[in-house]
């Protein structure tokens, strides 16, 4: 079931057998790692090593009952002792907490990963002195799979070293307590505040609920066919069951070179043609199933293969079996010439990665210490075998099928047994009505976060929106109260928040106001005119060149006001307005805009700022009503879909109501 590694001692590295260089993961891959209490507590145990010894051996007798049978996608789940000076884990770092790692490649079928969770909380609910923690090539996937339910503060740059799973719950560090925990302080802090550190229900519940059908749901995942197959390959998957997951991975990750070894099928197929196929029951998942059946791969000219017209069925389970033997020739053929399986017994090969460890601390063989070091691991070796045979078969593939094809054996021996029909495979293709299912309830948590972000958004009453939906209680105002509120509001890169705690005078921004309105308004002064009979003079000063620019640094400007600074600005205000409308006067932009009722008088009436031919064309905008005016508009040519007009006022929790002219359409 898991891999083993070498019986550490108290000064002794640590060495992982399946021990990875590569400095990424593969993104197919979930890690875990388990914590006891003990390493974390003020008294721990004298011998770490054994410690840890002991606690991996009834883990693996532990989850022996839920593994035994199941078929795992690409590898077994491993498990591996990581101590210090030399841990193994890749969630180490500089931490010397000393613990049990794992991993488990998933690949195509994700129901492996969500299996080992399942795994990791049942461990966790019988082994309660424990905190475990997992993740995968994204990160923290448990708060990925709650993400609708978590509070706002945790992000994935803040989430490291906070979520655990203990005493069969999930749990999560909160910032308040610990703002930048690193892995010890966290585990202390999990041991010494239970209650604080479980994360809330609803998270709870969308956890657990993707994990509730285990572990019935992995026997459902589970398919078995009748196919036919050479009495070698027969032979090999009868004996060791698990070697179906590489024949699937051999057959499916095909290539040009292992094609080769297919065509010609020396080690399952040494008499061609004349090899008689036998009927066998083959279990794998449902995603080595979809995998074979859904490429389609010629027979090689030695294959024999019995004729379509005479027996489909029998066709097509000789079809099925020539994709798993190739498959298992491809891998077989290639594991062997990679020389990846090392000669001998696999203690001997265990002996071997001790040794090159540090374990034996260069002892010479014969020796008192030396045997009394040896006979330690074969002890360990011995009583965790059991539990990792499948680890074992699967690591030494080429080993392990050259002694089972050297026992005797042949077709009759098949023959007498008589194979249950294959199950039904319908759920291959009539997958529709699961995938609705699915996309439902993920809708339902969407509809229920947006309904819950509402009434947070919604702000006190007088001065937020409506959230009445009844035409008659729908205030317009709200509208342009909501959106000058949300201007208001700080923005970032995350969306618009409204500031906590936030002081004015904050330094962020150094803005002379003075200086800025002089330098504006002197530049502004420089395109317009102050009388109609100044058009020479305004012309004359736009033709200036840049060298004028410069001299407004100075600050004795002879351009800047003479009145005092209220005049000034509105002198500046003025201008500035003229200039704009000036620029926009041949354009169709102001005629989008609806003016003020009444307001037909000339705001600069009696001032030399603003050109008379501008003045009699000047009225004041309703910028409120245009506001509302064009959220209407936008939220009508919607047509009750969504859009951004619904999208935006839905975020400041105004809801409008049903547009009528659109229920027609």
């Amino acid at each position: 079931m898991a891999a083993m590694t070498p019986p550490p001692r108290d000064s002794v590295p640590t060495a992982s057998v399946f021990s990875s260089s590569r400095s990424r993961p593969p993104d197919d891959t979930v890690f875990f790692a388990i914590f006891p209490d003990c390493f974390v507590s003020d008294s721990p145990p004298p011998s770490p090593a054994h410690y840890l010894q002991s606690l991996h051996l009834r883990i693996l007798q532990f989850l022996s009952p839920h593994t035994s049978s199941y078929i795992w996608q690409h590898e077994p789940l491993s498990l591996t002792i990581s101590a210090p000076p030399s841990p193994s884990c890749p969630c180490s770092g500089k931490s010397s907490v000393p613990h049990l790692h794992g991993k488990l490649r998933f690949g195509d079928n994700i129901e492996d990963e969500w299996f080992t969770v399942f795994l990791l909380f049942e461990i966790s609910r019988n082994f309660p002195s424990l905190s475990i923690r997992v993740w995968d090539n994204d990160g923290e996937f448990l708060l990925i799979e709650a993400a609708f339910h978590l509070p706002r503060w945790i992000d994935p740059e803040n989430s490291e070293n906070r979520v655990f799973i203990r005493r069969g719950d999930l749990r999560i560090v909160p910032k308040k307590r610990l703002p930048n925990p690193s892995l010890p302080e966290s585990l202390k802090f999990l041991v010494n505040f239970e209650i604080d550190s479980r994360a809330a229900e609803p998270i709870q519940k969308a956890v657990k609920d993707r994990i509730s059908d285990y572990p019935g749901r992995a026997r459902r995942n589970t398919h078995c066919v009748r196919v036919r197959v050479p009495v070698s390959v027969a032979q090999v998957l009868t004996h060791e069951p698990c070697l179906i997951s590489l024949a699937v991975e051999g057959f499916y990750d095909r290539d040009i070179d292992t094609m080769k070894y297919a065509a010609k099928m020396e080690k399952f197929l040494s008499r061609g043609r004349q090899e008689e196929l036998v009927c066998v029951a083959v279990k794998m998942s449902r995603a080595m199933y979809a995998q074979l059946m859904q490429q389609k791969f010629q027979p090689p000219k030695c294959y024999p293969m019995p004729n379509r017209s005479e027996d489909l069925t029998a066709y097509l389970e000789a079809e099925l079996g020539m994709k798993i033997a190739c498959g298992l020739e491809m891998i077989y053929q290639l594991r062997r010439k990679e020389g990846v399986d090392a000669r001998g017994s696999n203690f001997e090969k265990y002996k071997d990665i001790l040794e090159k460890s540090g374990y034996f601390e260069g002892l010479l063989p014969g020796s008192m210490e030396y045997k009394r070091l040896r006979e330690f691991a074969e002890e360990y070796y011995r009583k965790s075998s059991s539990a990792v045979r499948t680890s074992e078969t699967m690591s030494d593939p080429v080993r392990r099928i050259d002694d089972i094809l050297a026992m005797p054996d042949s077709a009759d021996s098949f023959k007498q047994h008589e194979v249950p029909a294959s199950d039904d495979d319908s759920w291959l293709y009539g997958g529709e009505s699961e995938l609705n299912d699915a996309l439902q309830v993920r809708q339902k948590e969407i509809d229920q976060y947006n309904v819950q972000l509402r009434k947070k958004s919604k702000e006190p009453e007088g001065s937020g929106p409506s959230s009445s939906t009844n035409v008659d209680d729908f205030n317009l105002q709200d509208m342009a109260r909501s959106m000058q509120a949300f201007v208001e509001k700080v923005s970032s890169f995350e969306g618009a928040e409204v500031p906590e705690n936030r002081k004015s005078g904050d330094g962020e921004v150094d803005l002379d106001v003075d200086r800025f309105l002089k330098d504006m308004e002197s530049v502004m002064k420089r395109y317009v005119p102050e009388s109609k009979d100044g058009d020479a003079e305004s012309e004359e000063e736009a033709s200036s060149s840049d060298m004028e620019f410069d001299e407004l640094d100075s600050e004795d400007d002879i351009m800047a006001p003479d009145g005092d600074n209220e005049d000034g600005e509105d002198r500046f205000s003025q201008s500035y307005s003229a200039a704009l409308n000036q620029e926009l006067k041949n354009s169709t932009v102001g005629k989008s805009f609806v003016q003020a009722d009444g307001q037909t008088s000339k705001p600069n009436e009696g001032t030399s700022n603003v050109p008379v031919e501008m003045e009699e064309d000047f009225s004041p905008v309703d910028v409120d009503f245009n506001l509302v005016k064009n959220l209407l508009d936008s939220f009508s040519s919607q047509q009750g879909q969504p859009g951004p007009a619904s999208n935006l006022l839905g975020l400041m929790g105004v809801h409008l109501p049903e547009d009528s002219s659109s229920k027609g359409k």
